[in-house]
């Protein structure tokens, strides 16, 4: 089956270059198709794609071949922007895009540990280094276990599962998917119509593994900075935690004041850096979903820089 990027036409209506010979980011390259779209459509624009994971790295190595030296890949995080356009002799780009989250590549691949609805290791990592998921529900303490899966999960019933998982692993450690699945289901009984019980404790693990949440705020920060004037950043956002995030850094940058409402003089120093041109999120149409139904809950905001 052919990978299809989740808001496609969208993000190429949307990532109108400030310059028709400039420099676009992708800074969660993934398999390459939103590049793809954007080599295609913007014939003399470059293009540096940034992922964590080798493997989808080589594979859009491939798909990205044509375009030749147009195209630069960089294996690293999107938190490292800055150092990663400096060794690059870039100081301006003309566009960026970011497609948050986990790869449906990552997802389909049972061995990544990442679904629930395969039995592997339970890894969950984007890329080959640091910790796994199992790492982390054999070594923390159940406060801990139960902020994670509060705080990245929004998961109700925290507090019940993370004593579940200590007292389980108190008797053999959690190393697959589907045993940590066993326990959760132990805890949070299936109700028809509901999400799968573990769909909220495996997100917020996947999260807690990846350090998905941990500087966005900073790379968001780091990618206007880098904009030329009129060049437009593209987010998108697979679930409420990162999109309040994204949401509130481009109302920061727009502008708007944070500081408590009883001050009566700002004192965030809030500037007008950029236009947001998403007050409301963009999501995905009836037809895309029907062809791709994890396109549902994705969440695409712009801002253009001034």
């Amino acid at each position: 089956m052919k990978h299809e990027p989740v808001l496609f036409n969208e993000i190429l209506e949307s990532l109108i270059p400030s310059r028709t010979d400039g420099t676009i980011v992708d800074a969660t390259l993934g398999l390459g198709g939103h590049a793809e779209g954007v080599l295609e459509r913007h014939p003399s624009v470059r293009l540096i794609g940034i992922d964590r994971d080798p493997e989808a790295l080589e594979r859009s190595r491939q798909r990205l071949a044509r375009f030749g030296d147009r195209v630069t890949l960089v294996r690293g995080l999107h938190e490292s922007l800055i150092d990663i356009l400096k060794q690059s002799g870039t100081e301006t780009i003309s566009g960026l895009l970011a497609d948050l989250g986990v790869s449906s590549m990552q997802l389909d691949d049972a061995s990544r540990g990442f679904s629930f609805r395969y039995d592997a290791p339970l890894d969950m990592r984007m890329g080959p280094e640091g910790t796994t998921a199992a790492d982390l529900v054999s070594s923390l303490d159940e406060y801990e276990l139960a902020r994670i899966l509060r705080d990245y999960g929004e998961e109700p019933m925290a507090r019940r599962i993370a004593r579940a998982i200590v007292a389980a692993r108190s008797e053999a450690p959690i190393e697959t998917t589907s045993r940590l699945a066993e326990i959760i289901r132990g805890v949070k009984r299936p109700r028809f119509g509901d999400i799968d019980p573990s769909t909220l404790t495996f997100q917020a693990l996947r999260i807690a593994t990846n350090e998905e949440l941990t500087g966005l705020d900073r790379f968001l920060d780091d990618a206007v900075s880098v904009l030329e004037s009129g060049a437009r950043i593209a987010i998108i956002s697979f679930h409420s935690l990162e999109d309040r995030i994204v949401k509130r850094a481009f109302r920061r940058l727009e502008g708007e004041c944070t500081c408590p409402r009883n001050l009566p003089v700002c004192g965030c120093g809030a500037k007008e850096i950029v236009n947001v041109l998403t007050h409301r999120p963009v999501t995905a149409s009836e037809e895309e979903i029907a062809r791709n139904p994890r396109s549902r809950s994705a969440k695409l905001r712009v801002a253009e820089k001034l």
